[in-house]
């Protein structure tokens, strides 16, 4: 699944990283811990959360997790966005929650990795 297939389940909008939007991605993880998400470790990942802050995009760089959604229709700062771009991350929001995002990629195919 590709970083355009998920905008279009997710009925996303990408703010940043347009161009980044054909990379592959292998599993999800949704939370709003980013303790959680540390814990999660899998590449090419995409993050579906409803925390809005810096912190977040860090993490992503950490997990090497190349997409980030983030839910409710939460909109990340200008310099999230940056900070996105810059760390060649894409950034979308969706209308969605979280566990219906979740369900939807679930049932298109993605997984979580290891302990599904």
């Amino acid at each position: 699944m590709t970083v355009n297939d998920i905008k279009k389940l997710l009925n996303a909008e990408i703010l940043c990283g347009e161009k980044f939007s054909d990379r592959e991605v292998h599993t999800a993880c949704g939370s709003d811990m980013m303790s959680d998400v540390l814990a999660f470790v899998k590449d090419q990942s995409v993050l579906l959360t409803g925390l809005c802050n810096a912190q977040t995009i860090r993490t992503a760089e950490m997990m090497d997790i190349v997409c980030i959604v983030f839910v409710r229709g939460k909109q990340p700062d200008q310099s999230m966005l940056a900070l996105a771009e810059e760390r060649e991350i894409v950034i979308m929001s969706t209308p969605m929650r979280m566990f219906p995002a979740c369900g939807i990629l679930y049932e298109s195919g993605l997984r979580g990795g290891v302990d599904n």
